[in-house]
């Protein structure tokens, strides 16, 4: 009732893509400031619209990009300007958002969507909810999508104990890192959309 291969193959995956070592100095720098609870509340709320966006995608993902006329290049291309905006305001300090949504924003976006959520995870998603095609292969699909965002979770709830250490000056430092590598991953993420866009035409 349960493929370990199929578990195994598709956790590792979703690792790679989603990255949670590579995502922790991301989630420092834009809960920095904030009080313990709303950061603990930040990194569930992250890891939830992550799972519900990926849930979605798993569910309807193919029927959601077909019906919009979308491809995957066109949401690597998105994805990866959004996340350069917002790597751009990391790398130059203008971190604030309006005080009534900027705990709800961070967490929601770039948090949620499109860091953990990505294009790459979702379509890794999508292809392998569309090989599943018995119960046992369904189950460990869904249950290696589960285990991630458990994974996930527990990395970016226990990253908050790295703020208590490193105090103002060093959680500016992570904050420059973080854009430096935000800026990296989306101008990679716009290179590989617009490579496939040219091998397909």
């Amino acid at each position: 009732m349960f493929d370990f291969a199929v578990f195994g193959s598709l956790f590792l995956t979703l690792f790679v893509i989603m990255d949670p070592p590579g995502i922790t100095p991301i989630f420092l720098a834009l809960t920095s400031g904030r009080a313990a609870k709303v950061q603990r509340a930040m990194a569930w709320q992250a890891v939830l619209v992550a799972f519900c966006v990926i849930a979605v995608f798993g569910v309807l993902g193919r029927q959601i990009l077909d019906y919009l006329h979308i491809t995957v290049p066109a949401l690597m291309i998105s994805g990866g300007l959004l996340l350069l905006l917002i790597a751009l305001d990391l790398l130059t300090g203008k971190t604030e958002e309006p005080k009534q949504t900027k705990d709800v924003n961070a967490a929601l976006v770039p948090l949620g969507m499109p860091l953990l959520a990505g294009p790459g995870a979702i379509v890794s998603v999508i292809l392998a909810v569309q090989h599943a095609h018995t119960v046992s292969t369904q189950i460990s699909v869904w249950a290696a999508i589960a285990a991630m965002h458990v994974v996930l979770w527990l990395v970016l709830r226990n990253s908050l104990l790295i703020i208590r250490v490193i105090k103002d000056g060093g959680v500016v430092l992570v904050t420059r890192l973080a854009g430096m590598m935000l800026s990296a991953i989306a101008v990679q993420q716009i290179i590989n959309g617009v490579t496939q866009v040219v091998k397909a035409a």
